[in-house]
């Protein structure tokens, strides 16, 4: 999210001294160079209507106000009316001067013949479905809503006329819901199905990782069944090779089978409608050590997945409709130290080496970031070794613990939802309920979508999340606080190995040690190298105006060769 040119000045501290032995108060005189900040940096007004802008400005005793379009001075006062004579596109620079300095900031105002409304709700692939008298909340985001009115329908019956309604229905059965939103230049509308089911018709749906798990003889691992829907009072039977494991009924089982090559293990679940049956196959590896790598030297030589979340910087620039086209468009990316953002919360890259990285106690990789004082957007670093020798990242994931783990929360997951139009915002849902938007900031990024081009539709992310460090410190004015070490883009005092301010927002390298790997809980795992690295957006936030927060990645590094 981070690009110099968005992120406003520091705001400098005001010292008031006082002179000893006296009944009076000495107020130096301050010498600090005026600032500006607007509520949004792109505003639009309809045609034959006008705009007033009134930016927030400090150390301005003395102050000039110059407003300044296409190089004429069209205003000299604090705030800015701006009337829309005809339809455009206006680049207006204000400009505060006091004796101490001067300062500049530009906005956009935009003239437009007619400002529609549009609404969106999140709605699952195929709509909602429900359970016959219970509550579905639904809150639509809206663009244009001054003065604008909602009507709400449900099998074309008007039932409630406020921006925000709560079905609940006691007639199984499909029915269709319909929101418009109207204001004084239009309508738009959205509609969607929800089908409403007796308990016994609502549907089990369950989520697992992988239907292959690899890991070497003598470790654990845990075997997590995710996003599980309408389970009720299921219960689960854990079958390995034909015997039933002690830690059954539980949503996760945990694998320790010793003996070497393929396993069959099957998952019951089973509640008072029905049963349903899942085959994995757990593959135990040899023993750590055998497919270790020697003899390369490459930073990183691969990438072999680039999943980011949606966010303002992805589709910008580049064109990727599959997988293979967004690797290589972020391999090359790293050849010169460009950058590759994550998007928002759970977006993550996976990257290889041509040999295998030697946990030697201390520092053993660094991640480029662009971070610097208050801008730090944290990625999670995860490493894995090639435990079944293949050259493929289909291992065991271990999280790097940093600094905050202890208040993470782990199995976390967003599910994002592809948008019907373009230019729209991008709705989420989250794992613990919540729900929210990734903004279209049209003033800066206005590529169609900010929704991955090569992924097919509704997708869901898992992870940890941190808690966000996110503050707005005075009107429009944010800060990314930094999290103490453990992160990749993240301005940390102690895993920088630097302390240089990077105020320029330059590359800047996190560094992380394999000895730092932790399994599911929280136990080390004790790794004595690993072949892979997939960094992921650790926090879901917004910065107001300035938008998500999502990690940014410059390069991956064995820094073992550089230290």
């Amino acid at each position: 999210m981070k690009h110099l040119f968005r992120i406003l000045p520091l705001i400098a501290a005001l010292v008031i001294a006082s002179c000893s032995g006296s009944s009076k108060e000495v107020v130096p005189e301050k010498t600090d160079p005026p600032t500006i900040s607007f509520d949004k940096v792109s505003y639009t007004v309809k045609l034959g209507k006008s705009i007033t802008i009134t930016p927030t400005c400090k150390n301005v005793e003395g102050a000039t106000y110059s407003w300044v379009m296409n190089g004429s001075v069209i205003s000299t006062s604090q705030s800015l009316t701006f009337q829309g004579t005809e339809i455009s596109e206006n680049y207006i620079t204000l400009t505060v001067t006091t004796k101490f300095g001067s300062a500049s900031k530009e906005i956009k105002v935009t003239v437009a013949a007619q400002l529609l409304p549009k609404v969106l709700v999140a709605v699952p692939d195929g709509g909602f479905t429900i359970l016959k008298d219970s509550e579905l909340k639904l809150t639509p985001t809206v663009e244009n809503e001054t003065g604008a009115t909602y009507i709400w329908y449900v099998d074309n019956t008007q039932v409630a006329t406020t921006k925000d309604y709560t079905y609940k229905s006691s007639a199984t059965g499909t029915h269709t819901l319909k929101v418009v939103m109207t204001n004084e230049d239009g309508s738009a509308e959205f509609s969607f199905t929800v089908k409403v089911c007796a308990e016994s018709d609502m549907p089990f749906s369950w989520n697992f990782e992988s239907d292959t798990y690899n890991y070497s003889t003598g470790r654990t691992i845990r075997i997590l069944i995710r996003k599980v829907e309408n389970a009720f009072d299921a219960t689960y039977k854990w079958v390995l090779d034909g015997v039933e494991k002690q830690n059954s009924n539980q949503n996760y089982f945990l694998c320790n089978e010793t003996a070497v090559g393929a396993h069959t293990l099957v998952v019951t679940m089973t509640n008072k409608y029905g049963s349903l049956t899942k085959t994995l196959t757990v593959n135990v590896c040899p023993a750590e050590g055998t497919y270790k790598r020697t003899g390369g030297s490459a930073p990183c030589n691969k990438v072999y997945e680039f999943t980011p979340a949606p966010g303002q910087f992805i589709n910008e620039g580049y064109t990727a409709t599959t997988q293979q086209e967004a690797c290589k468009f972020a391999e090359d990316k790293f050849k010169t130290q460009g950058i590759v953002s994550l998007g928002a919360w759970g977006g993550y890259i996976v990257v290889g080496f041509d040999h295998s990285i030697v946990n030697d106690g201390g520092y053993n990789i660094a991640v480029t970031g662009n971070s610097f004082t208050n801008s730090s957007e944290p990625g999670i670093v995860w490493v894995m070794q090639d435990e079944n020798g293949n050259g493929l990242p289909d291992d065991t994931w271990y999280e790097l613990k940093g600094s905050d783990y202890s208040t993470e929360t782990r199995d976390y997951s967003i599910t994002y939802y592809k948008p019907t139009s373009s230019k729209s915002p991008v709705l989420w849902t989250s794992s613990d309920g919540k729900s929210g938007s990734i903004d279209y900031l049209s003033a800066y990024h206005t590529q169609d979508s900010y929704f991955p081009a090569w992924v097919s539709g509704t997708y869901t992310l898992y992870g940890s999340s941190l808690i966000s460090k996110t503050v707005e410190v005075s009107k429009d004015v944010w800060y990314n606080r930094d999290f103490e070490w453990g992160y990749a883009d993240n301005f940390s005092n102690t895993d920088r190995l630097s302390s240089d301010s990077n105020s320029s927002g330059g590359a800047n390298d996190n560094h992380f040690k394999i000895s730092d790997a932790v399994r599911w809980d929280g136990s080390a795992a004790n790794l004595q190298y690993v072949d892979f690295v997939k960094v992921q957006t650790g926090l879901s936030a917004k910065a107001g105006w300035i938008g998500e927060l999502s990690t940014e990645v410059l390069g991956v590094k064995d820094y073992n060769l550089l230290k």
